[in-house]
């Protein structure tokens, strides 16, 4: 009998259209969340507010809209800020002091830490080596304020799930963990080859800070049509997960609002508790 109660977050992502249109502020996307979908934990993503990343003043507006909604702050989804892995240690070094004032933004709205993307050049052991060593810079920063690195499978070598675990086992440090997501496992973006979802989830979820339930499709009975929800609760379930679990929509066929309340749907009905 499964005795765990997944809490739902809402990643921005979901809401990237909205956002980008202008019909929703980054502001009030967690009162939104909370009024709209009744889901109390939000997903940041740094492209919505690049410029405010070390703006006190207004993160701690933010976080006071957070409380007043009765919304938790959970993580923030970092891109664009140079590769950990990068083969040029000053490069490198680089990118890790870029993310820096995301773990500043994360402490002050009160996040357990940072999504991170793993890209480098070389063969798979190099990258992976280059990577540790980024990462492992990175977390001296991270694991003095208390927060935690979480690498997502986000296309490319990262999605295979073997050698994203290998990375964090070779790194060994409590505050690095994975982030599997259900549908990020395109190893090519040119030929569409794939991982296996299953395998690759199976392999994360040991090393799981954060769950992201993407989802794009849906039937008739109100399933996703490209991922099994209950094979991968089945997984979830097996290796005694107990955190936040994100809603992902990325769908076109749906407009977004609709899109987020099929998915947390669904969630709900594999366990989850989406207030």
């Amino acid at each position: 009998m499964n005795t765990v109660a997944w809490p739902v977050s809402l990643a921005q992502w979901s809401l990237h259209r909205m956002l980008q249109a202008g019909e929703l502020s980054a502001e009030d996307f967690p009162t939104f969340t909370r009024e709209r979908f009744g889901i109390t934990g939000v997903e940041y993503v740094n492209s919505f507010f690049k410029d405010r990343s070390t703006d006190d003043a207004w993160l701690s507006a933010l976080d006071t809209r957070c409380k007043e909604a009765g919304v938790k702050s959970v993580l923030i989804m970092i891109d664009g800020e140079g590769a950990l892995g990068d083969p040029d240690r000053s490069a490198r070094s680089k990118a890790v002091e870029n993310h820096y004032r995301w773990l500043h933004a994360a402490a002050a709205l009160g996040c357990h830490g940072i999504r991170v993307n793993v890209p480098s050049k070389g063969t798979p052991e190099q990258q992976r080596d280059l990577c540790a060593t980024g990462l492992s810079d990175l977390l001296e920063r991270a694991d003095a304020m208390n927060l935690n690195v979480m690498i997502e499978n986000h296309g490319g070598l990262s999605s295979n799930g073997g050698w994203l675990s290998s990375l964090i086992a070779l790194v060994d440090h409590p505050r690095l963990g994975s982030l599997p997501d259900f549908g990020n496992f395109i190893l090519d973006w040119d030929t569409h080859e794939m991982y296996d979802r299953y395998q690759g989830v199976d392999e994360l979820l040991p090393y799981a800070k954060a769950l992201s339930a993407k989802s794009h499709d849906f039937d008739e009975s109100g399933n996703e049509t490209h991922t099994d929800y209950g094979r991968m609760f089945e997984l979830v379930r097996k290796h005694g997960y107990t955190g936040w679990i994100g809603v992902e929509y990325e769908g076109d066929a749906l407009p977004e609002v609709e899109g987020i309340e099929r998915t947390r749907d669904l969630l709900i009905t594999n366990g989850c508790v989406a207030g």
